[in-house]
């Protein structure tokens, strides 16, 4: 057997306790990178956001799917530890190649607040929405790509929720509309201050993403997803955050990946350059389905798209 792909490559995956971020880790390191994996839901505590997916579990599926993983319990909006952190990666590989600036956890501030007036909503909460959603990247990035840039080659990846083209459109709220185009944003800024350094920066967004709480919020799991396209029948294009973490794990292995430098890249797109699939073998483009068929008004349904 030959390699595996990232095999000597380090990579830091900010925000991996769950969803995204948490297959990101597992996939990373199933293609042979050293992962470190941080959040600030552990066994000892649950963040504010509340659920019981810890930074040990993932670290743990790494593991399963013969990777290696190194949990680091991280608030990514305190520069200390986030300082803390690159420090460690420093002293234990003297590298990092890969960083994914995963950070969110704002969704428990959005109950109800889709399609209210900026000054209907409650004002904290969206300034912490932002908080977690772009100090907690620029955090991150400003400490950690010192030592990206040590090497040639690296990538950072930023994710975000909609393509560029997608987020054209407004997102319904005022305070998430601007933490998931800031990414973009931040990535066009990246992309021009890594080039002479022979670094990337790519942002990435799934589609409908099948997460712990979007199952959760359905009432479904992942083997009964299904039954939740009776009260939701878009939901019929949803995929696992296993579908984009493939791409991602290809993009980091292509030795071609400046090539998507500056740009935004959906799931779907990743899955048709590099032919990754989504657990069940199948392909699915939310995003084109989205544009044609929910907001283009043209004909065809979910499975057009898969």
């Amino acid at each position: 057997m030959g390699e595996a792909p990232l095999h000597g490559k380090v990579a830091l995956v900010a925000g991996a306790t769950r969803g995204a971020g948490r297959a990101f880790a597992v996939e990373l390191g199933r293609a042979g990178a050293t992962v470190y994996v941080t959040g600030r839901t552990t066994r000892q505590r649950r963040s504010e956001v509340g659920r019981a997916e810890t930074i040990e579990e993932t670290a743990e599926l790494v593991a399963a799917a013969g990777g290696e993983a190194v949990a680091v319990p991280t608030d990514h909006l305190e520069p200390a530890q986030v300082r803390a952190l690159t420090e460690r990666i420093d002293r234990d590989h003297g590298r990092l190649d890969v960083l994914v600036n995963d950070v969110w956890g704002g969704d428990h501030l959005l109950v109800g607040n889709f399609d209210t007036k900026l000054w209907d909503l409650e004002l904290d909460g969206g300034l912490r929405m932002l908080r977690l959603g772009i100090d907690t990247h620029a955090i991150t990035s400003y400490f950690a790509l010192p030592l990206l840039i040590r090497n040639p080659g690296g990538l950072v990846v930023e994710v975000t929720d909609g393509t560029e083209e997608f987020n054209r459109q407004y997102r319904g709220n005022f305070f998430f509309d601007l933490a998931k185009t800031a990414p973009l944003r931040m990535t066009y800024g990246l992309s021009e201050e890594l080039r002479p350094h022979d670094a990337t920066a790519v942002c990435v967004t799934p589609g409908w993403l099948r997460s712990e709480e979007m199952l959760d919020h359905f009432g479904v799991t992942e083997e009964t997803w299904r039954d939740a396209i009776a009260k939701e029948p878009h939901f019929a294009i949803a995929e696992t955050p296993y579908y984009l973490a493939r791409g991602v794990a290809a993009l980091a292995a292509d030795p071609r990946r400046a090539r998507w430098s500056g740009t935004s890249v959906s799931s779907g797109e990743l899955a048709k350059a590099y032919g990754v699939t989504d657990l069940d073998g199948s392909a699915p483009d939310c995003m084109a389905y989205f544009r044609d068929v929910v907001l283009g008004g043209a004909p065809g349904d979910a499975a057009d798209y898969r």
